[in-house]
C-alpha cells in the first residue's frame, strides 16, 4: 500500500509500507475449554456478540456425549447490570420480587459514563439484594416521560411494583456516596 505523505517544505513523499497484519473480523472475545471428562466439552466460541450498541454475553457448548452435531446449545450469562427497554419493563422491574434500582442513561451523556463502573461494582455486590437495571433515556420516552426523568444518570429504587419514595437521585455519584445511598434505601425498604 502506498501513502502519500506532505512535508513542511510543501514537496510529497510517497512511502511503500508492507500490508497490515491480518486481524479479527470481529470485535469478539473466545472462550476455549471444557467442563470435566464425560460432560459437556466447549468449543471455540465467541464470547461475546455485538449486536447494535448493545454487548451480550453468550456461552455455546456441546455435549460431547451426543455424536449429533446439531446439538450445539447458546446459554445467556448475565453480568452486571441488565439494559431494558420499554416493552420490557412492567416484566422486569414492576413484577420482580427484589427491589429493582434503575438507572436512566444515555450514550452522549458524559456523566453516565463516569458513574458505569460503579454501577456494574454495585450490582455485582448487592446481587443478592438488588438487581439493577438500566434504561437507554432516547430509546424509551415513555417511560422518561411517566417517570419524569429530567436529569441523567438518574436512579430509582422499585420495590413491590412501585417507586420508593425519595429513592430519587440525579447526577453523578461517588461509588462510596453511591454504596451509602443504596444501603440506606435497602434499610427503608428492609432488605438489608
Amino acid at each position: 500500500m502506498d501513502t502519500l505523505m506532505a512535508s513542511s517544505s510543501s514537496t510529497a513523499a510517497i512511502l511503500h509500507r508492507p500490508p497490515p497484519l491480518p486481524l479479527r473480523s470481529s470485535n469478539s472475545l473466545f472462550y476455549t475449554g471444557s467442563c470435566s471428562t464425560g460432560t459437556a466439552a466447549f468449543f471455540r466460541k465467541p464470547l461475546f456478540s455485538n449486536h447494535g450498541a448493545q454487548r451480550k454475553l453468550i456461552h455455546s457448548f456441546q455435549n460431547s456425549s451426543s455424536q449429533s452435531s446439531s446439538s450445539s446449545v447458546k446459554v445467556p450469562i448475565k453480568c452486571g447490570v441488565t439494559e431494558i427497554n420499554e416493552s420490557q419493563f412492567p416484566e422486569v422491574v414492576l413484577k420482580s420480587d427484589r427491589p429493582v434500582l434503575v438507572e436512566f442513561i444515555a450514550g452522549w451523556c458524559g456523566p453516565c459514563r463516569l458513574i458505569a463502573p460503579a454501577i456494574e461494582s454495585i450490582a455485582k455486590e448487592y446481587e443478592d439484594k438488588l438487581l439493577v437495571v438500566k434504561i437507554d433515556h432516547d430509546s424509551n420516552p415513555k417511560l422518561i416521560q411517566e417517570y419524569k426523568v429530567y436529569g441523567l444518570p438518574a436512579l430509582i429504587l422499585f420495590k413491590d411494583g412501585q417507586e420508593i419514595p425519595q429513592s430519587r437521585r440525579e447526577g453523578a455519584i461517588t461509588k462510596a456516596k453511591l454504596k451509602e445511598y443504596i444501603d440506606a434505601l435497602l434499610k427503608s425498604v428492609s432488605v438489608a
